[in-house]
């Protein structure tokens, strides 16, 4: 998609909420954000629904992912699973404002987004960027904080499979080399704070596989960032 057609549609015109369907609304209205958002207890390193009192799951508690903080605003559930669908796949970038609404009233989002040095969104390979035309983690971390986003200290390296379509072992293993910080840019991760900005969590195999490259690289703190988690 063109960037000038990008820009209107992420210009927020009044319009039909895409859930209640109530007019005039923004593409997600307040009451159904209210309605569909509501805060749970997530565990610490990877976000996923837990138990009230609980901070970590046993898995994480079992063996420390190469994240040191994990977020998400909502469980990958109608009808964000459907929104995010439209994001990604039916030419609405428009959605991009009201995800970044809904991230920043998630707890503990906004303190890492001002701690945060850079902004790093998830890169979309070569041929995935052409078909969609857009890379919606980028226009997700510019709505977030245009001037920490950074699209070039992280890159996609190798075109590998739509995650979905490969089984759990595989998907934790499918993006171990897809990732790379080109090395006269690593000294802009040293010591520095990373936000990882993506739009859905499942193994969380995309975003361990570029904390481990960030890390390399001499990032001192990194955050994963999603829209959504899957239970």
């Amino acid at each position: 998609m063109c960037a000038h057609l990008i820009d209107k549609a992420i210009a927020g015109l009044p319009s039909q909420c895409r859930v209640c369907h109530g007019w005039p609304a923004q593409p997600v209205c307040e009451s159904c954000v209210a309605r569909f958002a509501q805060p749970q207890p997530r565990c610490l390193s990877c976000a996923i629904p837990l138990p009230a009192g609980l901070s970590q799951c046993g898995a994480c508690l079992k063996q420390a992912p190469p994240l040191d903080r994990c977020l998400a605003a909502v469980d990958y559930a109608y009808p964000w699973s459907t929104l995010i669908q439209d994001y990604k796949f039916r030419d609405a970038p428009g959605l991009v404002r009201s995800f970044a609404t809904l991230l920043r009233a998630t707890p503990w989002v906004e303190p890492a987004l001002e701690q945060a040095d850079w902004l790093l969104p998830i890169p979309l390979s070569n041929r995935r960027l052409r078909e969609r035309g857009y890379n919606q983690a980028l226009l997700l971390a510019r709505q977030l904080d245009a001037n920490k986003t950074q699209a070039d200290l992280l890159l996609r390296t190798q075109d590998t499979p739509v995650q979905h379509s490969l089984k759990r072992v595989e998907r934790l293993h499918a993006l171990d080399h897809a990732f790379a910080v080109p090395t006269p840019l690593c000294h802009r991760l040293e010591g520095q704070r990373v936000v990882l900005v993506d739009d859905v969590m499942t193994t969380g195999a995309s975003l361990h596989a570029a904390a481990r490259v960030l890390r390399a690289a001499g990032a001192a703190h990194i955050t994963g960032l999603v829209i959504a988690r899957t239970a």
